[in-house]
């Protein structure tokens, strides 16, 4: 509970400090607050290794301890980009978003879950990632609407002036969702190759709906360099795409283990 409490006090400083920058207008300037940030990480995953290293079975993959593993990659790949001086204003929603699903899994508790081999293991920690670099792809398409929406009304507000040129924020969203569909890419091949029977293993509809979200991604990214698609467009195939990951993980593994209470 110690270390749940403190990694939060200090997502929440990092979230205040971010606060504060971008009234200021100095948040891609002033990296203050990667020093709670930075910490809160650290203790974030240490939890999940503590839990790992206490409970029987495999590492903890059930739905509360995914959803914290995602929230903890955000955080860093949020840090990543954010400490070369781009869309640090992105912690403002990522970093409370950590915390909270640290809580959450923190609350909920820990069961066992069976052992994984190798082969099982470098698929989901590939899986967890690629959700982590995708979902903050959907964050960046969202400001990149939110952004478009107040140029066309002439709204400028400190947030605004916090993001990056629509060009750059733009081309950064592409960079990030390039990188998340070979992730994605990544996780499928490594499905196919090391999971023995889709059908008994329930995961048919996680296949068809994540196959489905890789289609989309990648006529996304097709459509950007073959016919330079952009903005409104941009976003409406980025947050659909999403919306099908979402559906293929979280969206089972809460019906599976939540409505019906059956863990994986």
């Amino acid at each position: 509970m110690t270390i749940v409490l403190i990694a939060t006090l200090l997502y929440l400083a990092a979230t205040a400090l971010l606060v504060r920058a971008v009234v200021r207008d100095d948040a891609n300037r002033s990296p203050t607050w990667l020093w709670p940030a930075v910490p809160a990480m650290v203790l974030h995953g240490s939890y999940h290794a503590l839990v790992a290293l206490h409970t029987s079975g495999g590492p903890d993959m059930h739905f509360f301890a995914a959803l914290s593993l995602v929230g903890l990659g955000m955080a860093w790949l949020t840090s990543l980009v954010a400490a070369r001086g781009r869309m640090a204003a992105l912690g403002v929603l990522v970093f409370p978003m950590a915390a909270a699903v640290l809580c959450v899994y923190h609350g909920y508790g820990h069961a066992p879950s069976r052992p994984l081999g190798w082969q099982l293991a470098t698929h989901a920690w590939m899986a967890l990632l690629a959700y982590a670099t995708l979902s903050v792809a959907a964050l960046l398409a969202i400001m990149l609407w939110l952004q478009e929406r107040a140029l066309r009304r002439r709204d400028f507000r400190p947030w605004l002036r916090a993001l990056p040129p629509l060009a750059d924020l733009e081309a950064l969203l592409f960079r990030v969702i390039a990188v998340g569909f070979a992730l994605l890419t990544l996780t499928l091949l490594t499905g196919v190759l090391f999971v023995d029977d889709l059908l008994a293993q329930k995961l048919v509809h996680k296949t068809v709906l994540s196959v489905l979200s890789w289609i989309v991604f990648g006529t996304l990214l097709i459509g950007r360099r073959r016919y330079g698609w952009r903005g409104a467009k941009a976003v409406h195939w980025t947050l659909t795409a999403m919306a099908l990951l979402l559906l293929a993980f979280f969206g089972s593994q809460f019906v599976i283990e939540l409505v019906f209470g059956r863990a994986r």
